[in-house]
């Protein structure tokens, strides 16, 4: 779920003219080695990697079709022909982790994404006119902060209705208002620095002046919020999916799978453990990730 508030981040150095200064490239190797040197980061990358080539390339991991059943092979425990058993149509449970990764990543993405892109808009716009429309888009951030992320999400998601293209809708919704904050205090940083005072005192247009001066400032500090939000996004539709709003049967979607798997967990514990298990870890990886590149963000 989308935290509430967001820091924003230090600006790195630009030139009077707004573009990167020549300790810019010096410092971004050193980002780099910094980067390295991180053991979270590091962690998290590698922890993140298998699933990435999951969601890459589901067909060449998965060993089963993750929706075809059999009735011969329900329930089957963890094996070296079933790496993490049979569910209850006695379909390959591992399988159906593989492919859900890409379910999982790219929505959560998607999530992301188009929160980001509604957010950066109306953000920018609200802090660098500021004024009646700096007004009306705070009041509206507001207004949906002001609600709990989950409640809300589920209000628009049963709205829709069930289905995990009215997840993601639902998930964005609730998610945007937290790119809005980030930007609208960003824009309204950058536009009082000396080289958008020099570029708007050589005629630059306000939009030139967005595109080519404050959203490029801006860019590290977006990269490091959704590198943040993407976990939770996982979490957020993998928890609409878990009560019934998200993806349908039988897509192979790990919140699903959980939901299903949670009425045989004292008997065949790996039906909803084992989907469980991928999200936590994704979860965890992409937290690590991002916290990596929180700490670095003033090196560069």
């Amino acid at each position: 779920m989308p935290t509430r508030g967001a820091e924003t981040p230090t600006l790195p150095g630009k030139d009077a003219s707004g573009e990167v200064a020549p300790s810019q490239t010096s410092g971004m190797r050193k980002w780099i080695r910094q980067g390295a040197r991180n053991p979270g980061l590091l962690a998290g990358i590698l922890l993140l990697l298998p699933f990435l080539l999951f969601a890459l390339l589901p067909t060449v991991f998965a060993t089963h079709d993750p929706i075809k059943t059999s009735i011969r092979e329900l329930y089957v425990p963890p094996s070296t022909e079933h790496f993490f058993g049979t569910d209850e149509l006695g379909r390959d449970v591992y399988s159906r982790v593989v492919h859900g990764a890409r379910i999982s990543l790219a929505s959560a993405s998607l999530i992301i994404g188009i929160a980001c892109v509604i957010g950066v808009v109306l953000g920018t716009i609200a802090g660098y006119w500021g004024g009646w429309s700096d007004r009306v888009i705070m009041t509206l951030v507001d207004l949906v902060l002001a609600f709990p992320s989950l409640i809300l999400a589920l209000a628009v998601s049963a709205a829709l209705g069930p289905g995990l293209r009215s997840a993601i809708i639902a998930a964005a919704a609730v998610w945007w208002p937290v790119y809005a904050r980030l930007l609208r205090g960003l824009t309204m940083q950058l536009a009082e620095m000396e080289f958008v005072t020099a570029a708007r005192a050589m005629g630059a247009s306000a939009p030139a002046i967005i595109l080519r001066h404050i959203l490029p400032n801006a860019v590290y500090a977006i990269i490091v919020r959704i590198s943040i939000d993407l976990g939770l996004a996982v979490l957020l539709l993998a928890s609409l999916s878990f009560i019934g709003l998200g993806a349908s049967a039988p897509t192979p979607e790990w919140g699903a799978m959980v939901a299903w798997g949670r009425l045989y967990f004292l008997t065949e514990w790996w039906i909803g453990g084992f989907p469980a298990l991928a999200i936590t870890l994704v979860v965890v990886a992409i937290t690590m990730v991002g916290d990596g590149l929180n700490e670095l963000r003033t090196i560069a």
